[in-house]
């Protein structure tokens, strides 16, 4: 039988390794990871990852035009996940966010271009970041759809930069799909949470805070709220995407909207989980963050049949059982 070919760039971070994770059930399918690890881990689960045999890392950095000339290899799938993400990096590194996210993501549309003939979809991944500006000036419904018409924010604010290199990216994507036919999809993720992550994130970051916490767990923006998706639902619901023939040239929220919450009520739940004796102190809004996001994933459950299966009680378990064994 011929194997299924993968390319998957930031494969060593958090939703890319965890979709090499999931792809790597099947023996019959070659996976091919490109990081150059500035933010990704080449830790103890990455490194177990590889020792099958059907999954090969490369250190590329896909800013370098050249990078992935050496890869002689006419992919199935390539899902595009490498990029410089992160409150800190974007407010410290504006520039990195928009040369990074931008140049790679064209670099990328170039060499499929000009070399993958066989490719089935190109997936790339967006964000929920891109409604924002929308969601700050205009009445948008909640659950958000992907037809808002999307607008910037304060153009001079380095947070808006994260959001405008993955509009250029999407519109870079799905215009290369109609002018060359490289056969692009866009995934915009709302509020992915799990094991490996990292420490920046709400999620983590809450629970890692009541672990060491005496009394009270401080949490900003109690009032906001969100809607959270376990990584495998998403990893799931993203393979579907990039098999599915009828999600060529197409935006797709990919999120979970039936268990949106008040920040505060997720603390409480984290809290019963990680250390029950504390009490939650309420701190002020954080500047940037918008008040409410929820997606609308119809679309996605009519094109692929998406039904995400791990409630958040559930996944919050599974990861701080993660996080209280590897601390990080």
């Amino acid at each position: 039988m011929k194997s299924t070919k993968v390319l998957i760039t930031g494969g060593a971070g958090f939703i890319g390794y965890h979709l090499a994770d999931y792809l790597s059930e099947d023996k019959n399918c070659e996976i091919i990871l490109i990081d150059n690890l500035s933010a990704g881990m080449l830790d103890a689960d990455l490194k177990k990852l590889l020792k099958k045999r059907q999954v090969k890392f490369s250190n590329l950095d896909l800013k370098d035009s050249n990078s992935v000339a050496g890869l002689k290899v006419n992919f199935d799938y390539i899902y595009h996940l490498a990029a410089v993400v992160g409150v800190k990096n974007v407010t410290e590194k504006p520039d990195s966010v928009l040369s990074v996210n931008i140049i790679t993501t064209l670099n990328l549309l170039d060499w499929m271009k000009r070399t993958q003939k066989r490719l089935k979809k190109f997936v790339f991944a967006s964000t929920s970041e891109v409604y924002t500006g929308t969601a700050r000036h205009y009445k948008i419904n909640m659950p958000t759809d992907e037809n808002v018409n999307i607008c910037l924010d304060d153009i001079g604010s380095a947070r808006t930069t994260y959001a405008l290199s993955k509009i250029v990216g999407e519109s870079a994507s799905l215009n290369y799909y109609r002018t060359f036919g490289v056969p692009a999809v866009v995934v915009r993720y709302h509020n992915i949470y799990g094991p490996r992550m990292g420490c920046r994130h709400v999620i983590p970051e809450l629970m890692l805070k009541a672990k060491s916490a005496k009394e009270y767990l401080e949490v900003c923006s109690t009032g906001h709220t969100r809607s959270f998706c376990y990584v495998s639902d998403a990893t799931k619901a993203t393979v579907a995407v990039a098999t599915s023939p009828r999600t060529v040239g197409q935006i797709l929220n990919i999120g979970k909207e039936d268990e949106e919450m008040k920040i505060g009520q997720l603390a409480k739940k984290i809290v019963a989980i990680v250390n029950p004796s504390l009490k939650i102190r309420p701190l002020p809004t954080q500047e940037g963050s918008v008040p409410r996001r929820c997606p609308d994933t119809s679309k996605l459950k009519e094109l692929v049949g998406y039904r995400p299966g791990v409630s958040l009680k559930e996944g919050l378990k599974l990861t701080w059982q993660w996080y209280r064994n590897k601390g990080r």
